[in-house]
């Protein structure tokens, strides 16, 4: 009964958590993007991208911040809930705020809007092991959870800027402790941003769940990029792993599926798009 729910008006059944499993297993890279809007939805979704994330990156490329702290929940919900109607193929996920998950109740009740509301399939949240009670507070109650390691944008003002993080070894080992132990707590997914590739390598041979890295190097289980800067909308500096994938294109969807044949063939990242 339930595949036949999945199939209907479907050429073939949405990507799930157990299809991004099984790519892991098989090594087949997972191709992800950021989308805002039912539009770009649809696009992404037509260059059969796999997962799309409704990132908190809206702060920035929509709304014009310096960075993803005003973002609220409200904003989340109302971008994830365009974006799901957009989609027919790959699998949603939508980012928690800024402070929408310092306690496991307040978590758990904002990721419920998140997925009631917004139409996620999966909420991503950033902390290591300080988010270990709130990730099993969330897998207790059968919500999806990626964690975000490496840099997180929403700690900023702490950090000292968007800057490389991992490279000294202790903090190499401390961000496995903490991948390993939010995956035994009960994280599906773990999302590396900005790390050295060997950080990138060392995490994903080491869990079980899908890796998914954006400046993370060629040996994560699957790439994710900002849409807007793979389009060239993005005004200013770009990250060092951003590539510009519309230069070479003639439309919108050309480039999206451009990037997504990238990430499957291994092309993308190459080593000018990658920290050591």
């Amino acid at each position: 009964m339930y595949t036949q729910l999945e199939q209907r008006s479907m050429p073939e059944p949405p990507v799930n958590i157990s299809t991004l499993r099984k790519m892991k297993a098989e090594r087949e890279p997972i191709a992800c993007l950021t989308a805002y809007d039912a539009s770009y939805a649809a696009l992404v979704d037509a260059a059969r991208t796999d997962l799309v994330l409704v990132g908190d990156s809206l702060g920035m490329v929509i709304q014009g911040h310096d960075t993803t702290v005003p973002v609220t929940v409200d904003d989340i919900v109302y971008h994830s809930r365009i974006v799901s109607r957009g989609l027919r193929r790959a699998f949603l996920v939508a980012d928690m705020p800024f402070m929408s998950y310092s306690k496991p109740g307040q978590a758990l009740d904002n990721a419920v809007r998140l997925m009631q509301d917004g139409g996620a399939m999966m909420v991503k949240l950033e902390g290591g092991d300080g988010q270990i009670e709130v990730v099993e507070h969330l897998a207790r109650h059968d919500i999806p959870v990626c964690a975000h390691l490496g840099l997180k944008p929403q700690s900023v003002h702490k950090i000292g800027g968007f800057k490389v993080q991992g490279r000294e070894p202790d903090q190499a080992d401390e961000m496995l402790e903490s991948a390993e132990r939010l995956q035994n707590a009960g994280a599906d997914i773990v999302l590396l941003e900005c790390v050295p590739n060997e950080v990138g390598k060392l995490i994903t041979e080491a869990l079980a769940v899908p890796v998914i890295g954006i400046g993370a190097g060629p040996d994560v289980d699957g790439q994710i990029l900002v849409l807007y800067d793979i389009l060239d909308i993005t005004q200013g500096r770009t990250p060092r792993f951003v590539r510009n994938f519309q230069a070479d294109c003639s439309s919108p969807l050309e480039a999206v599926s451009s990037y997504v044949h990238a990430v499957k063939d291994r092309s993308y990242p190459a080593p000018e798009h990658c920290f050591s």
